[in-house]
């Protein structure tokens, strides 16, 4: 059975290359504009795991998580944070908010495959 990730991301470009990278190794990408587009599709169906940027229109990633979080649906779903911020403190509010990993932009494709076979399984 095909694994299903959903990207979030404003960024067409980052959105495209994880898009790419993903189902040339076999899995499905749904891709979400922000955080509200990605909480209504995260809300409507069960992923295997999903990646979000942090800075975004209408609902940050940390708020996205929050909020995803506080759902039924969540329950067993890995997120992974891929940001340009380094910073200790939002990592720690990542964690605390529910995220399970953390990758830095820019990350190669080689990179990123690895990541989600380690969360979401080949």
């Amino acid at each position: 059975m095909t694994k299903t990730i959903l990207a979030v991301d404003d960024s067409p470009s980052v959105r495209q290359m994880v898009r790419l990278t993903l189902t040339g190794a076999g899995y499905a990408v749904v891709e979400a504009v922000d955080g509200e587009d990605a909480l209504q599709k995260a809300m409507a169906r069960k992923y295997d795991a999903i990646l979000t940027d942090q800075n975004m229109p209408r609902l940050d990633g940390l708020s996205f998580i929050r909020k995803y979080r506080a759902s039924a649906a969540a329950v067993g779903v890995p997120i992974v944070f891929l940001s340009t911020e380094s910073r200790e403190d939002l990592k720690k509010q990542a964690r605390d908010a529910g995220a399970i990993g953390w990758m830095m932009k820019p990350f190669d494709q080689a990179q990123l495959l690895a990541v989600v076979k380690k969360v979401a399984g080949a």
